[in-house]
C-alpha cells in the first residue's frame, strides 16, 4: 500500500488551518503570539523541507561514515541548543553533553537495531537516522529539565550541600539528593507519557507508520520499543552529562563554580 501523497494545494488548505489560533490571539489581544506562532511555522516549513532534502541524499549515498558524521552533527546541535536553554557555560556544559547524548545515542540505538531489529547492515540510514533522530530529539528536552533541576537545586540549597560535606559526607553523597531530584523530575513526563500510550493518547510514530501502509500490529511494536529505548537512552544520557559537568563544575574546595551566564 503506498502513502497517499498530500497536494501543494491540500498543503495550503492545512496551513489555513492557522486562521483559528490566529484569530483567537487577535480578539485577545496577544499580537506577540500571533508573531511568535507565524515565526516558528514558517522556521518549521524551512528546516522540514531542507530536512527532505538532505534526507534524499543521506539515504541515496547510505554511507555508514556520512550516517555517523550526520548523527554527531545533530548531537553537537542539541548539545549547543541544551547549553543555550539552560543557560550554563558552554566551557562547562558542551562536553559533557556531547559525551552523554552521542554516547546513549549509540549504544541504545545499536542495541536496538542489531538485537532487537536483527539488521545485518544496522548503519543503514533508512533506520540508523530516523533511530538516531528520535533518540536526540527525546534526550534533548530530559537533559534540559534534568541539568536546570540539579543546578537549580545546588544554588537554591547550597548551605545544606555545604553541611553535608562538613559532617563527613563524600562528594558523591553530597550531591546525591540533587541528582536523585533531577532524575526524578526530568523523567517524570517520559513514565507519564509510557502510562498511558495507546488508551488516552496515540503516538505520531503510530499514526505515521499507519498512514504510510504498515499493519497496526507491527506499527504497535514500533512504538513499545520506541518508547522503552527513549527512556533507557534518556535516563543514561542524563546520567552520563551529569557525571561528567559535575568534574567541572566545583572547585577544589568542593565549592560551586559560576556555572550560569548572568542575563
Amino acid at each position: 500500500m503506498m502513502t497517499t501523497d498530500i497536494s501543494y494545494i491540500g498543503m495550503a488548505v492545512g496551513m489555513a488551518l492557522l486562521a483559528v489560533p490566529v484569530w483567537i490571539f487577535y480578539k485577545l489581544g496577544l499580537a506577540r503570539q500571533i508573531g511568535s506562532t507565524l515565526t516558528a511555522v514558517a522556521r518549521m516549513v524551512l528546516q522540514l523541507f531542507l530536512t527532505g532534502l538532505y534526507l534524499r541524499y543521506l539515504f541515496e549515498w547510505n554511507s555508514p561514515w556520512v550516517n555517523v558524521l550526520w548523527v554527531l552533527l545533530m548531537v553537537a546541535v542539541a548539545s549547543f541548543t541544551v547549553s543555550r536553554h539552560t543557560r550554563l557555560r558552554m566551557r562547562l556544559i558542551v562536553l559533557p553533553l556531547l559525551a552523554g547524548l552521542s554516547g546513549a545515542a549509540l549504544a541504545v540505538g545499536l542495541y536496538f537495531l542489531l538485537f532487537v531489529l536483527n539488521l545485518p547492515h544496522p548503519f543503514d540510514s533508512r533506520y540508523f537516522i530516523p533511530v538516531m533522530g528520535i533518540l536526540t530529539g527525546n534526550m534533548l528536552g530530559v537533559c534540559v529539565m534534568g541539568l536546570n533541576t540539579f543546578y537549580d537545586g545546588l544554588q537554591r540549597e547550597r548551605q545544606f550541600f555545604l553541611y553535608m560535606l562538613g559532617n563527613g559526607a563524600s562528594h558523591a553523597e553530597a550531591i546525591k539528593p540533587f541528582v536523585r531530584r533531577a532524575i526524578e523530575k526530568s523523567l517524570a513526563p517520559c513514565i507519564a507519557n509510557i502510562a498511558v500510550m495507546g488508551m488516552v493518547s496515540l503516538p505520531e510514530t503510530v499514526i505515521g507508520q499507519i498512514l504510510g501502509g504498515t499493519a497496526p500490529g507491527i506499527a504497535v511494536k514500533y512504538q513499545m520499543m520506541l518508547a522503552v529505548i527513549i527512556f533507557s537512552a534518556s535516563m543514561l544520557a542524563l546520567l552520563t552529562t551529569l557525571f561528567f559537568a559535575d568534574r567541572r563544575s566545583f572547585d577544589a574546595y568542593g565549592r560551586l563554580r559560576d556555572v550560569r551566564i548572568r542575563k
